[in-house]
């Protein structure tokens, strides 16, 4: 929830530090409904122009990953180890034919079953068991399995990357919105014209509030947003990667922990294991 207390603390700073100054937030506050359609409801209509529905979806459900960060932490990580460690070392003891059935169906499997919660992320076990069932299938060149999952990989991040483009464009163009809201404020000024100072000052002020809100929307809220998604998105895209590096390490014939090591090499160094915790992960799964 550290997004949502940033932002509290943004208009905390923003507004306090106006009215400290003397400024009437009462003016803003009645302008601010008004702004917000006129900004919101545009950004909105044009986000929907922009986008099919599926981002549009994927987006929404970013606002999740942005408050919650991403999904792998050090449990997931050696979790993840544990799983290949476990059919690596079957398929270089026993064949790659030893691990069929529960590449086939890893919901009964007994090794897929010691790790229920790596289970029920159906993405990750449908990595592991295609990568693993092309390999039962001869496709034991590590240069063309690699080359296939980077290029898988690479396709799925540039598709999980659409929403980030998504919001940073929505934030890119805020300002503008902004400016038309503040537009339109002047042009509704100029047809009073009549009236006296006073007021004419207060619509004005009222018109500004659509610039000073597309401004904050876009550099305050959306912007960073889209930032932030982007940072969970690479992150539990290292998340695979171990996957890719455990895979070519086994498929260059490594004895099961080497290919391991190679594997919690490219975890993130804030989630990385230690060596001696995962060894005594690895005799734990050796041991079962």
């Amino acid at each position: 929830m550290i997004p949502v207390g940033a932002f509290v603390f943004l208009l905390l700073c923003v507004f306090g530090g106006f009215a400290i100054s003397g400024g009437s937030i009462v003016a803003i506050m009645e302008a601010l409904p008004f702004e917000m359609l006129t900004i919101g409801g545009s950004a909105i209509g044009s986000f929907a122009m922009a986008n099919s529905v599926h981002v549009m979806k994927a987006s929404l459900g970013g606002l999740k990953m942005v408050c919650g960060g991403s999904r792998y932490k050090k449990a997931e990580y050696t979790d993840l180890l544990g799983l290949l460690y476990r059919l690596v070392r079957l398929a270089n003891g026993k064949g790659n034919m030893a691990i069929e059935s529960h590449i086939e169906n890893p919901k009964m499997s007994s090794i897929f079953l010691e790790h229920a919660k790596l289970l029920k992320n159906e993405e990750v076990v449908s990595i592991i068991c295609d990568y693993f069932r092309m390999i039962g299938m001869d496709a034991d060149d590590p240069h063309q399995i690699e080359d296939v999952m980077a290029r898988e990989l690479k396709k799925t991040l540039v598709e999980k990357m659409h929403p980030v483009h998504a919001l940073q464009v929505m934030a890119d163009g805020l300002p503008a919105l902004g400016i038309v809201a503040a537009v339109l404020g002047v042009i509704k000024t100029m047809t009073h014209i009549d009236q006296p100072p006073a007021i004419l000052g207060q619509m004005i002020g009222g018109a500004l509030v659509g610039t000073f809100l597309g401004v904050l929307l876009a550099y305050g809220l959306v912007g960073p947003i889209a930032s932030r998604l982007k940072q969970v998105v690479e992150e539990e895209a290292r998340y695979l990667e171990v996957i890719r590096a455990i895979l070519i390490a086994h498929l260059q014939g490594n004895p099961p922990q080497i290919s391991i090591e190679t594997g919690r090499k490219m975890v993130p160094n804030e989630f990385m294991p230690t060596f001696n915790n995962l060894e005594a992960a690895l005799e734990q799964a050796q041991a079962g």
